[in-house]
C-alpha cells in the first residue's frame, strides 16, 4: 500500500509534465507539415486556367467539337483570311 501512495503523485506529475511538454511542442510549430507542402506543389489543381485546346484530361473530340472549330475559321475579316492562306 505504500507504493500506491508513491507512485500515484510521481503519476500525476508526468501526466502533468508530458501536457506541458505536448503544449510547448505545439506552440513552437514542432508538429507543423514539412513535407506536405513540398508534395502538394506535384498535384495539378488549377485545370481550371488550362487553357481547353493544351488539355490533355478531355475525352476524344465529339462531333460537335469539329464543326464549332471549322465555323470559328470561317468568320474571321478579310484581312484575316488572307493572312491564313
Amino acid at each position: 500500500m505504500q507504493i500506491v501512495m508513491f507512485l500515484v503523485p510521481l503519476m500525476l506529475i508526468l501526466v502533468a509534465l508530458g501536457i506541458v511538454l505536448f503544449s510547448w511542442a505545439v506552440k513552437n510549430g514542432q508538429y507543423d507539415d514539412l513535407e506536405g507542402p513540398a508534395h502538394r506543389i506535384l498535384y495539378d489543381d488549377d485545370k481550371d486556367m488550362i487553357p481547353d485546346e493544351a488539355r490533355t484530361d478531355k475525352p476524344a473530340d465529339t462531333p460537335g467539337t469539329a464543326q464549332q472549330s471549322d465555323d470559328r475559321e470561317e468568320t474571321g475579316t478579310g484581312e484575316e483570311k488572307a493572312k491564313k492562306e
